[in-house]
C-alpha cells in the first residue's frame, strides 16, 4: 500500500545497507507479521544473509530485466516510488530543508498521518 510504519533519517555518508539495518533495528518490535521484504539490487550481497539470520525474514530483490529496452515498471518498486510522490507534495519534504534528522523523520511522520487521515474521512 506505501504507508509507512518506520522511518529513519540518517546523514549521506552512510549506505543504505547500514540504513536498513538501523531502520529493522527500530522496527523490530513492531513487525511481528513480516515474513518477506521487498528490497532493490543495493540491498544484494551480505544484507540478504544478514537480515535471514537476525530476523529470519526473507529478502527478495528486484531487479530491472535487461530483455526490454527504454522504460519498464520494476515490480513493486512502483509503490516505494509513489510513495516518494506523494511526499513530494509537501513543501517542507520537496527539499532537504533540515538541519536536524529528527525534524525530517517528524515531517514525514506528519505527511504520512495526513495521507492516512484524509484516506479514512475523504
Amino acid at each position: 500500500m506505501g504507508l509507512l510504519i518506520r522511518v529513519v533519517v540518517h546523514a549521506a555518508n552512510i549506505g543504505d545497507r547500514e540504513g536498513a539495518k538501523r531502520l529493522l533495528s527500530s522496527a523490530e518490535g513492531l513487525l511481528q507479521r513480516i515474513h518477506k521484504i521487498w528490497a532493490d539490487g543495493g540491498y544484494t550481497g551480505p544484507f540478504v544473509d544478514w537480515v535471514k539470520a537476525e530476523y529470519g525474514w526473507m529478502v527478495e530483490i528486484t531487479l530491472r530485466q535487461d530483455t526490454e529496452p527504454g522504460f519498464v515498471v520494476i515490480p513493486k518498486r512502483w509503490v516505494v516510488e509513489r510513495t516518494f510522490g506523494w511526499f513530494g507534495r509537501y513543501r517542507r519534504l520537496s527539499k532537504d530543508y533540515e538541519y536536524y534528522t529528527g525534524v525530517s523523520e517528524a515531517f514525514i511522520y506528519a505527511a504520512m498521518i495526513h495521507l492516512m487521515l484524509r484516506r479514512l474521512a475523504p
